[in-house]
């Protein structure tokens, strides 16, 4: 299921992704839950958050950085007609990264980056547009896929660090919502 609801809030060059990430382990710990990465315009930067936090490794199962098209596909396993038909800068395709992440590391829960870090549009897109996907628990039985667009500001560095600060917000508020 693809939710996608642009937001330009969660926007804090000030927050520290160090912060945010800590809760979410937290939380994930208390849960017995684990969580796989898959990044493209972070490059690593939502797992290197994540395990900059002592203690990370019950948590974080690993992460893939599929930068390439082709690495979307060949290592994560997402459909290149999905990529044909909406791109990689897409809300379908954050979802399909999330969720194939969760299959490829065997965890429970799955974030996803995917969107424009800039100097240049990228299929039409404009520099800011950020897809983050989230995979994991919906209730007792249920599994749910989801992606939220942002609309982020600044330059190249301030883009993709504002991606891991909303990428771990948007992640916490489904773990603390289940």
């Amino acid at each position: 299921m693809t939710e996608t609801a642009p937001h330009t809030g969660w926007h804090d060059s000030d927050a520290d992704a160090r912060v945010v990430a800590a809760d979410v382990l937290k939380a994930l710990e208390r849960r017995g839950d684990t969580l796989a990465t898959a990044e493209s315009l972070t490059g690593g930067l939502v797992a290197a958050a994540l395990t900059s936090i002592a203690g990370s490794s019950t948590v974080v199962r690993g992460g893939v950085v599929a930068y390439a098209s082709d690495v979307k596909c060949d290592v994560l396993g997402v459909d290149a007609d999905l990529i044909a038909v909406h791109g990689v800068v897409s809300a379908e395709v954050a979802c399909a990264m999330a969720a194939r992440a969760t299959a490829v590391f065997a965890s429970v829960w799955g974030v996803s980056t995917t969107g424009v870090a800039g100097p240049d549009r990228q299929e039409g897109r404009p520099v800011g547009t950020v897809h983050v996907g989230v995979a994991g628990p919906d209730g007792p039985t249920g599994v749910r896929v989801s992606a939220t667009e942002f609309a982020l500001s600044g330059s190249r560095a301030e883009i993709r660090a504002a991606s891991v600060v909303v990428a771990l917000r948007l992640l916490g508020a489904r773990v603390f919502d289940v």
